[in-house]
């Protein structure tokens, strides 16, 4: 992926880079989730115009082989026209104002480009959304109102919300927190530092494509066969990343016990036996770094799904909702510091 997609601030150093992780996540504080039209709503609304296009047939068995290829086939078409346009729009365009400034010897231009890019990584951090999504659970949970927390929990998970009790909401909503820790904050500063801007526009679209078409549901399941693999491929470091953020965010009461390497190598082996080995290491790591156990059993559109438990310690309690929120926050600024950090710390040597 590096080498398909060329880092954007090839020109700067890590200084430059982590100051732009800090702006984007500054932003993010000041301004929160765009108030009235979002990008990826955008992109949503013609990811749904393009599935009712390609997949008109919406329950293709196994059995039915030739169905099963052309599914696939449509499937990736799809993926194609919604992904690759716009990162390499984005590219192509950073790599023309780059050469402008460069053959101009213009700061100003390189300025404007810092400035943009940091507002496009802005604009796919997602960690004031998630903080208001996860405490619009924790206060009606808090104060009783288990209609309202339901409500609000169908905003953050798939799963079937009518029949959930208040632990079934706390796990959910840890759930969704520490996953969603790294698709929509954690993993877009990952990549950001790789490959720029472009790649993570790349990733945002591809994680939100994944949420979209990736169920194993007879409509989705080889229709949506390829957005599942390719979320499945890109994320696979960036959880790495994170759950290693997880451990070291932790607070210092769980943190010695998980900067032991069998801790943390316990988590990563019980994230292969859940349904998303990348979601699955994410939140072992983070649930064993606070001290408690998820898994169990869940309902997606009516159907029953078993996970193993992740994690090690008490049953989720309520109060474990906002110290994910907090894990979460500070595993984001550990690493945006931490390549300022290295970056400073090079340039004073070097």
């Amino acid at each position: 992926m590096i080498e398909l997609i060329p880092q954007l601030f090839s020109f700067s150093s890590l200084t430059v880079i982590g100051s732009q992780l800090i702006f984007a996540l500054l932003l993010d504080r000041i301004l929160g989730e765009p108030a009235r039209f979002h990008p990826l709503i955008g992109f949503g609304n013609l990811a749904n115009r393009i599935e009712a296009k390609f997949n008109p047939q919406q329950n293709v068995t196994e059995d039915d082989l030739p169905h099963v290829g052309k599914a696939r086939f449509k499937g990736m078409i799809g993926w194609l026209i919604l992904v690759v346009p716009l990162p390499i729009a984005l590219w192509g365009l950073n790599y023309c104002a780059v050469n402008f400034a460069a053959a101009n010897d213009s700061s100003r231009v390189y300025w404007l480009i810092g400035i943009l890019n940091s507002f496009v990584l802005y604009l796919a951090i997602g960690l004031q959304s998630l903080t208001q999504h996860a405490m619009q659970i924790y206060h009606p949970l808090k104060h009783g109102d288990m209609d309202q927390a339901r409500h609000f929990t169908g905003y953050m998970v798939s799963r079937d919300t009518q029949s959930l009790t208040p632990k079934d909401m706390r796990r959910a909503a840890v759930e969704s927190v520490l996953e969603n820790g790294h698709d929509g904050v954690i993993a877009s500063l990952f990549y950001f530092v790789i490959g720029g801007a472009p790649l993570v526009v790349l990733h945002r679209l591809i994680n939100t494509l994944d949420a979209m078409w990736g169920y194993k549901t007879p409509r989705f399941l080889y229709f949506g066969w390829w957005a599942a693999r390719a979320d499945d491929h890109l994320g696979w470091a960036s959880t790495y990343c994170t759950s290693l953020l997880y451990v070291l965010a932790a607070p210092k009461t769980h943190q010695s016990k998980l900067l032991a390497f069998e801790h943390i190598s316990r988590a990563w082996r019980q994230a292969k036996d859940y349904k998303s080995k990348n979601g699955g290491r994410c939140m072992a790591t983070g649930a064993s770094a606070l001290g408690f156990t998820l898994g169990g059993t869940a309902h997606y559109q009516g159907n029953i799904i078993r996970s193993p438990l992740l994690g090690n310690g008490k049953i989720v309690a309520l109060e474990d909702i906002p110290r994910s929120v907090a894990l979460v926050k500070r595993s984001a600024w550990l690493f945006a510091l931490a390549v300022l950090s290295i970056g400073l710390t090079a340039n004073a040597i070097f």
